[in-house]
């Protein structure tokens, strides 16, 4: 497995990424539709983060979105230990001079460890907000252009098709066999 599916899985052990099957989410629009409305949709949606992770891999940019991740999952973290070894750790994978996946955030060259000495649920938020328009305005768009994108959406359009085809097959067999 390479280096970022091993962040991934450490920041994020309950999401199942690889060939796994994400928690489908329950709202009229759904996979692709939902995800070219905006970057949050495709953020909140498993499959969607990992069609974009593979999309931002080909473009060597998937620290961005585990950046992006990792911060959002911090701000839930409770209690002052596990916060100092969460943003320890995404400090260490992200930002640190060190880093093994840096991403390329202004004011980087001013953080430094004693941050990490009192964490709280927003300390990386700034930080976080420019990976965001980073990619919402350079990869997002390029990845609804993309094969990965349009391959998805493609499948979809055709499993919805036979979907609705073996439904109206069951109400035409309905009708005649009774």
């Amino acid at each position: 497995t390479s280096n970022e599916d091993d962040i991934f899985s450490t920041f994020f052990p309950e999401i199942n990424d690889s060939e796994g099957h994400p928690s489908s989410s329950h709202q009229t629009l759904k996979g692709t539709s939902k995800w070219a409305t905006s970057l949050e949709n495709l953020l909140e949606d498993p499959e969607g983060v990992k069609r974009f992770r593979e999309f931002l891999k080909k473009e060597f940019s998937e620290e961005n979105v585990l950046f992006w991740l990792a911060c959002e999952e911090f701000k839930k973290t409770q209690g002052k230990k596990q916060m100092q070894e969460k943003a320890k750790e995404i400090y260490m994978t992200f930002l640190s001079s060190k880093a093994s996946s840096q991403v390329n955030v202004e004011g980087q060259s001013r953080l430094n460890e004693t941050i990490l000495e009192t964490p709280h649920p927003l300390m990386f938020q700034k930080l976080q907000d420019q990976i965001f328009n980073l990619m919402k305005y350079d990869s997002y768009s390029r990845f609804l252009k993309s094969d990965i994108f349009l391959n998805h959406k493609k499948s979809e359009e055709q499993e919805e098709n036979s979907s609705e085809a073996q439904t109206a097959a069951k109400r035409a067999s309905r009708i005649y066999n009774t």
